[in-house]
Formats: C-alpha cells, structure tokens, sequence
C-alpha cells in the first residue's frame, strides 16, 4: 500500500525530564501513515486478534536485510552536537522477572503478503504512545515509498499472547535520508500507535488504554560516546552460517555487551555502531540497545536500535549487532515523534 510521506515541521524541542540540550534540526524528520483511521486501525486489529490471534502465532521473523559483512573499528565517531537525554517513565511492573516490559513484537504485512514480525519497544512520549524499531520494520524497502501493512505492537508477547493489549500503529516518524537516499545511518523510526485493545471470545474489541500507561517507557539518550556496555533485547530466531539455531524467536531474549565503531562493506552507512552481541538475525531487527539499564525498574535509556547483524570474527556465528549512531538527528526525529496524539479506536 502507498502511502505519501508528509514532511514535519513542527517545533522540536525535546519535552521530558533531564533533558540536556536541543536538536536544532527541522527538515529531516518525515511522517508516514499507517492505519490514519479508526476503522482501518480496528480492521488491523482484528486481522491480528481474530481466530484466536491466528495471524499471530503464523507470523515468521523478518528476513529482509538481516546480515551484513562488518569490520570492528577504532575510530572514534564524533558527536553532531551536544549530549542529551530523556529520563525513562514507570510503569506497572510484575512481581517475577527481570526483562523489560517495555519490550515486544511488532507485526505487519510484508511484500510477499504473508505476516512478520521484528522487535519493538514502547519509549517515554507526551502522549505515552510511543514505539522504536528500525526503519526497516515500517518501511516497506521493497516497494519504493511504501509502508509495511496492518502495522501493531505486542508488547510482552510469549508464545500467541497479548499480556497488555495489541496497539495498531496509527503513524511513524522516520528520517527522510532513509526512504528517499537508502542511508542506513538513519534506518530508526517512533510510530504513534493508538490505544490497545484486547479482544473478547466472540472478537469484540475492547480498550485497553495507552501504551505507556500500561507497560512503561524506555529513556532516550544521544550524542554519547560509545557505551562501554548496553544491554540488548529482542526476539532473535533463524540460523547461524554454521547451521545452528541458538533461539526461537518464540520469547524474549537479552544480550549484554560493549559498543564500538563498525565499518559495513555492504550497507550505506558513515558512523554504524557495533555491540558484542549473539543475537542471530531474523526477528532481532529492532531490538532495543538500552544503557544503564536497571533490572529492578526494567528502564534503562534507548541508545541504538538492531538493524542487522554480523559475523565480524569469521567463526560462522554472529558476533555482533549493528545499529545506527544515535546522535541529533535521531533526537529531531524522535522530538517530532513524540507531539503526536492518537487517542482510541473503541
């Protein structure tokens, strides 16, 4: 499905707390329709929740653009401007476990019209409705200037589960660089989704409130030196080169390593990140790079966002995740992002 790119020029000053400075950016950010209406968004809905989440439990990880050829680096990246950062939101919190509840799929429809998911996880926003993931897992990069459709978010999914509700992408707020240049320096995006909703037995929707309200949101921290540790959580599934399958994609997963530079051979990339990382490709794309991350609060600060992944040692198992380097440019976006509302769709 098409959908026109509406370019942003709202004012984007970061609003939270802690906040250090301001991007002073103003073109780069460009927002992409997903479900724009109420009916589309319940259509969405019920396609996913229906016969007992069918859509759900077939869907298989996204294995577009999943692996690239990197080299570790020493070169330092420099900074576009001055360090800054959003403190993370509270949210309820269970009595057992210690991974983010913040953390869980994102599904949508392909090219190839079958279901996919990647990773996602819901930030700290104005409207508390606020999910990342790569650029990629919205943008359809198969058909130009296309969005991947019936877009949502599950987060806590385990096993066909929808713990907190299913929450319908109603738009992302992406960088224009990625759509229009391939730049993968800018392969992030912050979708605004609506309220969740959860379904009853005979498929009624009902509303399950905001997204933050419910599960919490994830800081935000840019233009930093690289971390000297993050810890990374998504749902890695598919193989590595040696023919192993480490993980099932069928639960959460956390990998804890340093950051440094990497140079990519076959990705259009200036200033890409690395971390020590054994998370296989297909269903990690998105996953949340969080720093300083508590596991009694379950909050950290979003300082990368898997993109691909790499086998930087020639072992034949993935070594290392990669995402873009967060710095002013990735805060203008996520500024833009987080003015936008969305309100409930039952």
């Amino acid at each position: 499905m098409k959908r026109a790119l509406i370019a942003l020029g709202i004012g984007l000053g970061l609003v939270g707390s802690t906040v250090v400075s301001s991007p002073a950016l103003a073109a780069s950010p460009v927002m992409l329709p997903l479900a724009s209406s109420v009916s589309a968004a319940q259509q969405a809905a019920t396609f996913w929740l229906a016969d007992g989440a069918a859509n759900l439990k077939s869907a298989t990880p996204y294995a577009v653009q999943t692996v690239v050829h990197g080299e570790r680096t020493s070169t330092a990246i420099a900074p576009d401007g001055k360090p800054g950062l959003v403190a993370p939101m509270p949210g309820p919190l269970s009595l057992t476990g210690k991974l983010p509840t913040t953390s869980g799929k994102v599904f949508f429809v392909g090219a190839d019209g079958q279901p996919h998911w990647c990773t996602g996880t819901a930030m700290r926003s104005n409207y508390r409705n606020l999910v990342a993931t790569a650029g990629h897992c919205v943008y359809d990069t198969q058909r130009a200037g296309a969005a991947l459709d019936k877009w949502v978010f599950v987060p806590g999914y385990s096993e066909g589960t929808t713990p907190s509700g299913l929450y319908v992408g109603k738009q992302a707020v992406a960088h224009y660089d990625f759509d229009v240049y391939a730049d993968y320096d800018r392969d992030f995006a912050f979708v605004n989704v609506y309220n969740g909703v959860v379904s009853s037995s005979s498929g009624v929707l009902t509303d399950a409130g905001r997204l933050v309200d419910s599960v919490g949101g994830q800081g935000f921290l840019y233009n930093q030196p690289t971390p000297s540790s993050v810890d990374v959580f998504g749902y890695p599934a598919g193989f590595n080169p040696d023919g192993t399958q480490p993980y099932t994609g069928h639960t959460l997963e956390s990998s804890t390593g340093p950051t440094f530079p990497v140079k990519l051979s076959d990705l259009s990339a200036d200033r890409p990140v690395g971390v020590d990382s054994r998370f296989t490709g297909e269903g990690s794309l998105g996953s949340s790079w969080l720093y300083h991350y508590s596991r009694d609060s379950r909050l950290g600060y979003l300082n990368g966002i898997t993109i691909s992944v790499s086998d930087t040692d020639g072992d034949d198992r993935y070594d290392t995740s990669v995402s873009p380097y967060f710095d002013g440019e990735v805060a203008a976006v996520y500024s833009a992002a987080n003015q936008l509302a969305s309100g409930p769709i039952v």
